[in-house]
């Protein structure tokens, strides 16, 4: 519902993770005069940008004691967005062109993603709530619909009890591995991993490799790995069970169907009839929903990936608006819909902004679970807005009493989409977009933040090859 005009509330909320969602979740809560703790397990902000060569013991991810790695960030990675795309709204991801650790392209490394999430957190006085190495190891309700948070210190070891008002989940979800299911698989001789356990391409050096999977990480990943592997051979269930096809500009990349079985000898069949004898099976199939630490006595369950039930993927209508989530829906510009998300949910626990009833929130639901069913969508894809991102963002940006998603940003996302699929090798370093990007700095020359205000919005900054 629309802003409203009610006392003014102030809350103590605890934020549970220091990435993109939690920084910015913890920035709109501020703003709207609330008392914020941010609870992050790692000793810098930025989630899942924070690079690691450390894997897990677990290459494939599904020994419950393994040894956790939290970040999925292989070394060869660079965003598969536009920078102007990807940054929050009035914190534009300009580059830094004086500074030679930063990365000026315009699709940058991880590293200078990091980095910009750590200018975020400094700039807006993040860092200094966020409680590093402090690890939540449960979140439960007690009386008066309060919430008790347990950490504990990654020194100390001990368990600190304490209550807060509200709790926002943000503890992203590129950790816990999703492992395809193949007839056979338990019996396969071959080595398995998962994408989140990739780092670089020489472990796979004269290897011949399966890659299940086809989307962004699969399509670097694959190509990663073409460079030293003697055969890359990938399965996607995005094409006919017949196909069979090299790949433009590979001698050793094909592209199949999906897996029909694996056998003990090590060979893989796949729909289309061909057979490969293979070293490794490297799962590039996303991941699962996982809050190990939080206990609703059943009110909020992950059923096949869907977090359930959420009204409009943040509020479950039961336990709203003290329990909240930033960062489910996927396939989307994430930073600015968690900026969206953020201001809603801050609103709202200041009384700005006011929830339907329980009863319509729980009516919305069950309406936007049976579309889902009707259309044949599988539980799994609940949070994928993909096609209605846009719809999403901007249904928040009204509730929110703000301007909606910028008409340039909205366009540069559906190009940069269109020409990763269309050139997969060039799309980072090639683009003919250069309207937009102009588009996009005039629009940053509204800010004063980040630089922005000290020339570093001007059409020069527009790359070469973008004009």
């Amino acid at each position: 519902m629309q802003p409203t005009h009610h006392q003014p509330a102030s809350r103590n909320v605890a934020v549970i993770g220091a990435g993109g969602g939690g920084l910015v979740a913890a920035r709109e809560l501020r703003r709207e005069g609330h008392k914020v703790v941010v609870f992050e397990r790692g000793d810098q902000v930025g989630g899942t940008w924070v690079y690691t060569p450390n894997v897990e013991s677990d290459p494939i991810g599904l020994d419950p004691n393994r040894t956790k790695v939290h970040s999925s960030m292989y070394q060869s990675l660079r965003t598969n967005l536009p920078r102007e795309a990807m940054g929050f709204r009035d914190y534009p991801f300009v580059a830094i062109e004086e500074d030679e650790e930063r990365d000026p392209r315009r699709y940058p490394s991880h590293r200078e993603v990091l980095m910009y999430l750590k200018d975020f957190a400094i700039e807006f006085g993040v860092s200094e709530i966020v409680r590093f190495e402090t690890e939540v190891v449960f979140v439960g309700l007690v009386e008066g619909g309060k919430w008790k948070v347990k950490s504990k210190s990654k020194r100390g070891e001990v368990v600190e009890d304490e209550i807060f008002d509200a709790v926002v989940v943000c503890n992203g979800h590129h950790t816990e591995p999703r492992v395809a299911q193949t007839p056979g698989i338990n019996t396969w001789k071959g080595k398995q991993i998962h994408s989140h356990n990739y780092r670089t391409p020489e472990p796979f050096r004269d290897q011949v490799v399966i890659l299940i999977g086809s989307a962004t990480s699969a399509i670097d990943i694959s190509r990663d790995i073409a460079g030293v592997a003697k055969e890359v051979h990938i399965a996607s269930r995005s094409v006919a069970d017949e196909t069979i096809e090299k790949q433009p500009g590979y001698n050793n990349m094909w592209l199949h169907s999906m897996i029909k079985s694996v056998q003990e000898d090590g060979s893989v069949v796949f729909r289309n009839g061909s057979v490969v004898l293979a070293d490794v099976i490297l799962h590039c199939t996303g991941y699962k929903f996982h809050f190990p630490f939080l206990e609703t006595n059943g009110i909020v369950t992950v059923d096949d990936n869907r977090v359930g039930p959420l009204y409009k993927h943040v509020f479950p209508p039961d336990l709203a608006p003290s329990l909240s989530f930033v960062g489910l829906p996927w396939k989307v510009a994430p930073l600015p819909m968690f900026e969206f998300q953020s201001k809603w949910i801050a609103g709202i626990l200041s009384n700005r902004i006011t929830l339907p009833s329980q009863e319509e929130m729980m009516e919305d639901v069950k309406a936007f679970y049976s579309l889902l069913k009707a259309s044949g969508t599988p539980k799994r894809y609940t949070h994928n807005i993909a096609d209605n991102q846009f719809g999403y963002d901007d249904w928040l940006a009204a509730e929110c009493g703000c301007p909606a998603f910028e008409e340039w940003r909205k366009q540069m996302y559906f190009v940069a989409i269109e020409n990763l699929f269309e050139r997969p090798e060039t799309y980072r370093d090639e683009w003919e977009d250069h309207h937009l990007v102009l588009q996009a700095h005039e629009d940053f020359r509204k800010y004063t933040l980040n630089g922005v205000e000290n020339g570093h919005v001007t059409s020069n900054d527009v790359p070469p090859s973008s004009r």
